[in-house]
Order: C-alpha cells, then structure tokens, then sequence
C-alpha cells in the first residue's frame, strides 16, 4: 500500500499559473504519481502584503516517506526558484509546497508537522481540498474538510480561476480495460500490478502463489513434484481467474491481473517431461479456450543476474536455490511464447536497469511504455 499525501501549492511571483503546472509535473515525475488535482483558486496575501496568490492542492501516491516527501518538494522549490529563508515572516515566493497530511499520521519534528499546523486556519487550503472529494479527517480535531471549511477563522475571498490537468489523465490505462503483467520469477509484476491498481483505481487478480503446497517441495525436488506441481497451478489458477473475472465487467471495469494463464504452459514446458508435457498441454488447450483475453499483455523483462538479486532480496526460502539456468528458460520461454501470439496485444517492457519502486521516473517510463500501446 502506497503513502497518500496531500499537499498544498501556491505562487504570487512570476507566470503563477505555469509556476504550478511546472511544479506539479516534478512532483509526479521525481516524488510520487499524482492522482488529483483541485481547481486553482485566487486568494490574498495572507499575512503581508503582497500579490494575491494562486493555490491549489493535490492528492499524491509514493512510496517515499514524510521526511523525504519534504526533501525531494524543497529541491523541487528550489529548481523553481524560491529561496526559503530562516524567518517566521510571510513573504512573497514563486513556489510555495507544503506538506498537508500524510496518510492519517501525526508528525511532530523539528523541520515537519502533519498534519500542517495551520491547515484549518487557511481557506486556500480548505476550499481546494473539498474539491478532491476525498473522505478526509483532520486526526487531532477530528473534523472532515466541510466541519473544517466552517470553523475556519479565515474569511478571505477564494476565487476560482481554472482547472488543471491532473498527470494521469495523460495515461488512460483504463481504455484496455483488462491488462496482464507478466514476467520471470522476481520480475516485480505483482508489485507493478498493485501499484497501477491504486493509482488508477482498477480491480485486481493477484495470482495465489504462496498457497500452492507443492512449491516448495519443487524446488527441492523437480523431477518429483514438476507434473503435481504444475498441474495444481493450473486447476487454481482456471479456478481463480474464472471466478474473479465473472465478478467484473470486462467492458465496462479496469482489470488489472498479475499473470495471464498462458504462464502455466511456458512454465509447464520448461519443468516437465516430453510425454508429461504431452498430457498436459492437451488439459491445457481445452482450459485455454473458455479463457477471456487480456487487451493488453505486458512483459516485464529482466536479466536473470538481477533476477537473482531481487529473489534474494525478498527471502523467501524455498526460492533461494532457483538456479540461473532455470530463470534462462524461462525466460525463453515467455520471449517464444509472445513471438508466436500474433493476435495478442503485447508490449515488452526492459526493467533490467530500473527500480520502478524506489525511483518514481521509472515508473512513469513503464506507464509511458503502456501508453504508447493506446495510439499504435
């Protein structure tokens, strides 16, 4: 589950609206996926005089934490421009981003207080902020954003300007309205999935790995437990996706599913015996057939050294001795499969050199990649 954060940005120097819109393209592009935008609203100086300022807010998805959320938006001021001085005064500025809540926590260092302190005192907070239409609750008072607009001792005049364009619109992932994400043992498809799934408000199938008792046996013994193990992914897997697929809409639901059952083939081809295979791609061909097809079926390729790296990274034990010839073939395998499916709508994404958690511009790389798919 990713963080939701809420900030707060303002301007009264310069092109105030393009100050905005510069800033909230490097929040989505360095700090985490922009979700929301409010309307951009008019409002005196408040506690100085100066030019009025534009305000406006927006609702943010990262992974980073609140301390670094406030690093990476004071680098982004200070590309902009601004220069924080050390004083408790007001002062005009080109870039103002603060920090307004961070999920439902409550921050009290030095250089940080969520939720912002003077938050409820700030109609030019408030007012924008009813415009996300989110289920917010100030944790201390305990008061949703209309109880808040209310006792607000602020009385200022907040005039609407305009609207702006939230990042996302740019995406419309949802048009495929079922994608499947793909990928070798470690890939990150299963955290890739989830991360659109919250960010564009999809259904998700998550495939149900970690409940197979067979896996791990597999991996101590192959030649043993290949033909149980595979065939016991494949009757859970048509299960599971027969049932939750029915639950949704395929043309009216954003789908968005962590495997495709083709896998089970790919897999079964590499682990099996010839006659086994045999078999079990003539059980395979008749399942295949009643299965829905993804509109969008992406493949996230890694090299297997990074495979690795990531397999031991997240320590589950009965992973840790997967040969790297193993991953080779399966690999192979996916790379086969995609060359021979010419009515499948595939896109083949190289995450080898990229952290799509961590670094927040790889991960608008991979939504740029979909993308590209819509206007092919």
């Amino acid at each position: 589950m990713q963080n939701q954060v809420i900030l707060s940005i303002g301007s009264n120097q310069g092109e105030r609206l393009e100050n905005m819109e510069q800033s909230i393209k490097m929040i989505h592009q360095n700090v985490g996926t922009v979700i929301q935008v409010s309307g951009v609203y008019e409002t005196p100086s408040w506690g100085f005089e100066s030019a009025p300022f534009y305000n406006c807010v927006l609702l943010l998805h990262t992974e980073k934490t609140a301390q670094k959320v406030l690093s990476s938006v004071l680098k982004i001021e200070k590309k902009l421009g601004r220069i924080r001085k050390v004083s408790d005064n007001y002062e005009a500025r080109k870039i103002d981003i603060d920090i307004i809540s961070f999920n439902d926590e409550i921050v009290d260092a030095e250089n940080l207080q969520i939720p912002h302190p003077q938050m409820q005192n700030r109609l030019f907070v408030l007012i924008p902020l009813k415009d996300l239409k989110l289920d917010y609750a100030h944790p201390i008072l305990n008061q949703k954003t209309v109880e808040l607009i209310k006792n607000c001792i602020d009385k200022s005049e907040c005039k609407f300007i305009s609207n702006l364009q939230s990042p996302l619109d740019n995406f419309s992932l949802e048009q495929f309205n079922y994608i499947a994400i793909e990928g070798n043992i470690g890939a990150g498809k299963t955290t890739l999935t989830t991360k659109i799934a919250e960010d564009f408000n999809a259904k998700t199938v998550l495939e149900r790995f970690a409940d197979n008792p067979f896996l791990p046996k597999f991996y101590k013994d192959q030649s043993r437990y290949a033909f149980p193990l595979e065939m016991s992914f494949l009757a859970d897997r048509y299960q599971q996706l027969s049932d939750d697929l029915a639950q949704f809409d395929l043309f009216k639901d954003f789908i968005v599913a962590d495997y495709h059952i083709f896998k089970s083939l790919i897999f079964a081809k590499v682990t099996l015996q010839e006659d086994e295979f045999r078999l079990y791609k003539t059980l395979f061909d008749i399942i295949y057939k009643e299965m829905p097809k993804p509109d969008l079926y992406v493949y996230l390729y890694q090299n297997t050294e990074r495979l690795l790296q990531n397999i031991k990274r997240r320590g589950r034990s009965y992973e840790q001795e997967i040969p790297a010839d193993y991953l080779d073939k399966i690999n192979k395998g996916y790379l086969d499969y995609i060359k021979s499916q010419t009515d499948l709508n595939v896109v083949i994404i190289d995450v080898s050199d990229r952290d799509f958690v961590k670094k927040q511009d790889d991960y608008i790389f991979i939504l740029e990649e979909i993308r590209k798919k819509l206007v092919d």
